[in-house]
């Protein structure tokens, strides 16, 4: 049974003891749940960072790694106490709507579009990554989507919008899968695929390489936010959107990844407040 599943239980001893008895909020500021995105998951930051997070604060944190959209989702429906997500549209909509407590910047990397060594749509000439999406269509060349209303999923359909691109056909599918599998299916398939350069970096045996890179369309900002509980505060999930923003663990996101790919996974960002 979880900290938060016994309140009730803890609650009711309290009133037999006659009060004056803080076991419920020490059980309630125990355990939090953190709804993130698959790329956060799949690169292993998390692994590198939250059980240090729980040995220091006494917390549990239990990880439910979706796109950013469904996360943004279990927030609203009080399903989860803290986010880390990188859909800022939808981040601002969620924070407009009353249901966050802080939103705040944590960390970047880049999007990159990924594909055959081949490259059928000569991606290396494209001005930028719209102008990318354009050759892909216009050559019919095979693009994987995840469609499921993740961070990278929104960004993909920006970037469509903005290529003035209808993206239908059979040159162009859905995977309805987190990022590791998408590029996993895409390389199977010879396919193009927009992918965070974290999870493409860490997810092993691909085939496929970045065809299109480095133009300012495809920054990727990470922000977390602690969601409004109303009268049910999880302490623990506030400490974890404080502390990973401290000097320290922002250190070592930026140094996460250099060792194994001789370049970082994400770039630490609670001092440039990028949005």
């Amino acid at each position: 049974m979880t900290a938060r599943a016994m309140l009730p239980a803890l609650t009711a001893a309290c009133a037999l003891l006659g009060g004056g008895c803080s076991v419920a909020s020490d059980a309630a500021s125990s355990e939090a749940i953190l709804a993130t995105t698959t790329s956060t998951q799949d690169s292993g930051l998390l692994d590198e960072l939250l059980p240090d997070f729980e040995k220091e604060f006494g917390c549990t944190v239990k990880t439910v790694a979706v796109g950013s959209g469904e996360a943004l989702e279990l927030g609203e429906r009080g399903n989860a106490d803290v986010l880390l997500v990188h859909s800022p549209g939808a981040e601002r909509e969620f924070m407009d709507g009353g249901h966050g407590v802080s939103r705040e910047p944590v960390m970047h990397n880049d999007f990159v579009i990924v594909g055959p060594e081949a490259d059928p749509a000569n991606l290396e000439g494209a001005a930028d990554a719209a102008d990318a999406l354009v050759r892909i269509a216009e050559t019919e060349s095979l693009f994987a989507s995840r469609g499921d209303d993740s961070g990278t999923h929104a960004k993909e359909l920006a970037l469509w919008e903005e290529a003035g691109v209808d993206a239908a056909g059979e040159w162009y599918f859905e995977t309805g899968q987190g990022m590791g599998q998408t590029l996993t299916i895409a390389g199977q398939r010879s396919a193009y695929a927009l992918t965070d350069r974290g999870t493409f970096l860490a997810t092993a045996n691909l085939d496929s390489t970045i065809t299109f890179e480095g133009s300012g369309d495809l920054q990727n900002f990470y922000h977390v936010i602690v969601v409004d509980r109303g009268e049910e505060p999880v302490s623990c999930a506030e400490e974890l959107a404080t502390w990973i923003r401290e000097p320290d663990v922002q250190k070592r996101i930026g140094d996460f990844g250099v060792e194994q790919y001789g370049e970082p996974l994400f770039v630490p960002d609670a001092e440039a407040g990028e949005e």
